[in-house]
């Protein structure tokens, strides 16, 4: 009886013998030990799974050559983990998973400066006691909204939820129907207060809520009018809903707190910048709410926060909530956004200092000579493979911002050469083409295109030296 051949996989190489190559030694050297054979583990492991694994895939090559290649590829990608900077050429100025709103130099100096030695964050220089780290960004809020006190948190959800769980645990908080909403990543209005330990009462139907609605609903458990900023989309055609004005009438009467969740919230009025109009959260405060909640990283400009703002007494009883700690912004935030809350002390010039403001507020004409400028450098590099056109685009706002709204701008248009009906592919293959350059460029497809809307391209000289140092189309045509 003939013995059966050994099983492929039986013929890698040990751990031990892999870490003794030659060809390991430099990237010992640079990483250490430890973590090389760890990574080398993992790589035996994941060629034994391959090995031993049925299908007509051609078998993975267990030479020592390939090993080591495979264990340089794996370190690269472990070390490649953490958040990358790109060029954003989507069209969505303030992009969620692309980081919404950028920093301005003071900002990331203020950051700099307080990561790297000890700062005064809970200390108070004044009397050498214990302080606050909100006082580093309360006055300023409050200057710039009009409220009594302010606090912060980590984001806006958590503004909510905090605001929720303070005023309204085990009571009704009233709120009409068509302000139930539901953001990104599953943020849904009914289940923050499920977990913030109030009940909802709704009140209205989806596309008209009068204050009528409201009145009915009051009652010996009603702790909380919340009225929703629906940032993220609009009803149009038969609509009806109740001013702030008219809540907050209505709430003093019943001795409630009227509170306003603005979602994206700015603190200056867009239009002088040539923007449509947001709400602010001074023209909230001054129009009688009492509270008002907002986020930190998106109209605002500054880094991920959640910002409450409004009556004294309020603000104090949500800050002795012990999940506040829970929630509370590090050191580097609480730098960050006070630097940047300092911009908006001139209103004339934040246009030019605040990178959202600035994404957000250029014209065509800028836009249309940098697209002129660089059409034929990237027409050459895809000369193989695709056209490039300029072509004007619309852009968005993003985060939940001004949803209906677009900005007029110009994108560099690449379309595959060939039959347009197989042009799938080859679409695919150039814009992860462009996503695999050593700084990413992310785009967008639209109509059998990838546009790269240059609204966000501030670096032009780095998006050209890449340019000459990658041969876009060698990678589009593996």
């Amino acid at each position: 009886m003939s013995k059966s051949a050994p099983a492929p996989q039986a013929a890698l190489p040990s751990v031990n013998r892999v870490v003794e190559l030659p060809a390991l030694r430099p990237l010992i050297d640079a990483h250490g030990r430890a973590f090389v054979t760890d990574t080398v583990r993992a790589v035996l492991a994941e060629l034994r799974h391959e090995l031993a694994a049925p299908g007509d895939n051609a078998p993975p090559d267990p030479s020592d050559t390939a090993i080591v290649a495979r264990v340089g590829a794996a370190l690269a990608a472990s070390l490649n983990a953490a958040p990358r900077p790109l060029f954003n050429l989507t069209g969505t100025v303030l992009h969620t998973n692309l980081g919404r709103a950028p920093l301005p130099p003071e900002a990331l100096a203020a950051v700099a400066a307080v990561a790297a030695a000890p700062s005064d964050l809970e200390f108070d220089l004044a009397s050498g006691q214990r302080g606050e780290r909100d006082d580093h960004v309360a006055g300023w809020l409050c200057r710039l909204t009009g409220a009594e006190a302010a606090t912060v948190v980590n984001n806006n959800a958590a503004a909510v939820m905090l605001v929720l769980n303070s005023l309204a645990l085990r009571k009704e908080v009233v709120v009409s129907r068509g302000e139930l909403i539901e953001i990104g990543g599953a943020f849904r209005l009914p289940d923050i207060m499920a977990r913030a330990g109030c009940k909802l009462r709704e009140v209205g139907t989806t596309n008209r809520t009068h204050l009528g609605d409201y009145a009915a609903a009051l009652g010996p458990r009603s702790a909380l009018l919340l009225k929703v900023h629906t940032s993220n989309y609009e009803v149009r055609g038969f609509t009806a809903a109740v001013d702030i004005g008219a809540l907050a009438a209505l709430a003093r009467a019943h001795d409630l707190p009227l509170a306003v969740d603005l979602g994206s919230g700015t603190l200056v009025d867009l239009t002088r910048y040539g923007l449509p109009h947001e709400p602010t959260a001074a023209e909230v405060l001054a129009g009688g709410a009492d509270l008002v909640t907002f986020s930190g990283d998106k109209l605002l400009g500054g880094p991920q926060a959640g910002i409450i703002a409004g009556r004294a007494d309020l603000v104090a009883k949500i800050k002795r909530n012990p999940m506040k700690r829970a929630m509370r912004i590090d050191k580097m935030t609480v730098a960050a956004l006070a630097a940047v809350l300092k911009l908006y002390r001139d209103p004339a010039r934040l246009a030019a200092r605040l990178p959202a403001l600035r994404l957000l507020s250029r014209s065509t004409d800028e836009l249309q000579a940098l697209a002129e400028r660089l059409a034929p450098p990237l027409a050459r590099r895809l000369a193989d493979v695709a056209t490039v056109e300029v072509a004007a685009c619309e852009s968005q706002i993003g985060s939940g911002a001004l949803p209906i709204d677009t900005l007029p701008s110009v994108a560099l248009t690449i379309r595959p050469l060939g039959p347009k009906r197989r042009a799938g592919g080859p679409l695919r293959r150039i814009a992860a083409a462009f996503r695999a350059l050593p700084t990413p460029v992310i785009g967008r497809v639209q109509e059998g295109a990838l546009l790269l809307d240059l609204r966000c391209l501030e670096d032009e000289a780095a998006f050209l030296a890449q340019l000459e140092q990658w041969d876009i189309g060698q990678e589009t045509n593996r």
